[in-house]
């Protein structure tokens, strides 16, 4: 259970860096939202209690002072003028010897009846019950003159009710009386909470807008970068990356740059070098030969016309890897059933039982030449080293087009399948000198398709033999 929470999860985290940053600085965003939005209704509660108990302190205190300086005949009525929704007065209840401490949240209504009235009055913060649950009037007091509350409504009646908090202020007037206030602060409104919820979620929409913005403009460079290294490989004369933006983005743009100047430039020093080269060694070559023709016909002769065939073809394959992946020729969309007909049937010319199946639909944006030599490489491979019977699959999945060449050789060892790619790499065991080759055939044929945004695998076949697999993409080059 724990391992399949934790790959639900794996599935769940986002894999790019613009989704872990942009998680990241929400989540950040939201839970510091949510604290302080815990943190300001709380304090605008502890706060509206605070003032609303003091000033019903400060009313009760001027209350007793009033009803104390007034004769007890106009008593009654002062009290019907000095009630108010939460506070209610009585002259007709005894003092509450055992009456309940109060809550907690009236500690400071507490404090402020006993700052004001200490010393003045004898007075008591108690708890009571409801007004309901009132006792009769005690002897000798007179009755309040209040009317009665209205009789709720029936449905409020079947509805149950939360009880309702309140404290109760006792004091005793110089005359005797006791005046008793029960104070029933109002319920806090719901209005202002709400619009600073209202307010605090506008501000974390507007701040996520903000951040998802400026998030995007952090990790498009890197975007940018991707994209950029991966034309690298397939067009060094692509357009430089805009040096612009945060200072570290600029200067890796201008790295980036300089790398591909100087890519560009190794590139053209080669292609130099091998345009000397290949001049210098057919020089010698071609005057070879036309000496050896001046020797009679005989077995020596023989050998040195081979050698030095030999030498002209390790020559060719040499410059062709050394060239592979940087032709002037320029991709262009081409069918990949015509091509590969067309090199299965020179392959079938040499002798090889070889047949074709499968097509691609759509045209395939490539180098033609350059692939039909990749194409030529892998089926020749195939008639040299796998027995004569060649299979070739064309198929297309998406994006991509496949050309699968099956031989029934023996095959390539696991651990040489990626060896048999470096250049010169020669397995004796299948591939003798005697059948020719410079061991570069299938390292051209790689370069070309990686040059082109494809490659080239090799894989064991079930059944005995070898399977090369070509895959190329239909996107342009």
């Amino acid at each position: 259970m724990k391992a399949r929470l934790k790959a639900a999860a794996a599935r769940l985290r986002p894999r790019s860096l613009f989704g872990q940053i942009l998680c990241a600085l929400l989540g950040g965003l939201l839970l510091a939202n949510a604290l302080g939005l815990w943190l300001v209704v709380d304090d605008r509660a502890r706060l509206s209690r605070h003032m609303r108990g003091e000033y019903a302190a400060a009313r009760i205190a001027e209350s007793i002072a009033l009803i104390d300086d007034t004769a007890p005949a106009g008593r009654a009525r002062l009290l019907r003028l000095l009630e108010s929704p939460a506070t209610s007065l009585s002259l007709d209840e005894p003092w509450y010897e055992h009456a309940a401490p109060v809550d907690d949240e009236f500690e400071v209504f507490a404090d402020k009846v006993q700052e004001r009235i200490a010393g003045r009055y004898p007075h008591q913060v108690i708890t009571l019950a409801a007004q309901a649950d009132r006792p009769p009037p005690a002897a000798g007091n007179p009755p309040s003159l209040r009317p009665p509350p209205p009789p709720p409504p029936p449905l409020a009646d079947l509805l149950p009710r939360a009880p309702t908090s309140n404290v109760s202020t006792q004091a005793r007037l110089h005359d005797g009386s006791v005046v008793t206030f029960r104070y029933s602060p109002p319920p806090a409104t719901a209005e202002r909470p709400l619009r600073v919820v209202g307010s605090l979620l506008l501000v974390a929409v507007a701040v996520s807008l903000l951040s998802v913005w400026g998030v995007r403009r952090l990790t498009r460079p890197l975007d940018m970068f991707a994209r950029a290294a991966d034309g690298l490989a397939r067009d060094l004369e692509q357009a430089p990356l805009a040096e612009n933006g945060p200072r570290e983005v600029a200067s890796a743009a201008h790295a980036f740059n300089r790398m591909q100047q100087a890519l560009r430039t190794l590139i053209q020093t080669r292609a130099q070098a091998l345009a000397g080269v290949s001049h210098d060694l057919r020089l010698p070559i071609t005057r070879v030969r036309l000496r050896l023709e001046m020797l009679p016909e005989g077995p020596v002769r023989d050998a040195i016309e081979r050698d030095l065939a030999e030498m002209e073809t390790l020559i060719d394959d040499t410059l062709a890897f050394l060239r592979a992946g940087e032709s002037s020729e320029q991709p262009s969309p081409t069918r990949l059933d015509a091509l590969v007909e067309g090199v299965a049937d020179d392959i079938a010319a040499l002798g090889a039982d070889i047949e074709v199946h499968g097509s691609v639909a759509q045209p395939v944006t490539l180098r033609p030449s350059q692939t039909r030599r990749c194409l030529a490489n892998l089926m020749d491979n195939a008639r040299r080293y796998g027995g004569g019977a060649i299979s070739v699959t064309l198929s297309s999945t998406g994006s991509q087009a496949c050309v699968t060449i099956d031989d029934s050789g023996p095959g390539i060892p696991d651990g040489e399948l990626e060896h048999v790619f470096e250049p010169y790499v020669r397995l004796e065991a299948s591939r003798a000198r005697h059948t020719g080759g410079s061991g570069l055939g299938l390292a051209i044929a790689r370069a070309i398709a990686r040059a082109q945004g494809g490659d080239i695998t090799l894989s064991r076949r079930p059944e005995g033999g070898l399977r090369a697999t070509l895959v190329l993409q239909h996107r342009p080059i």
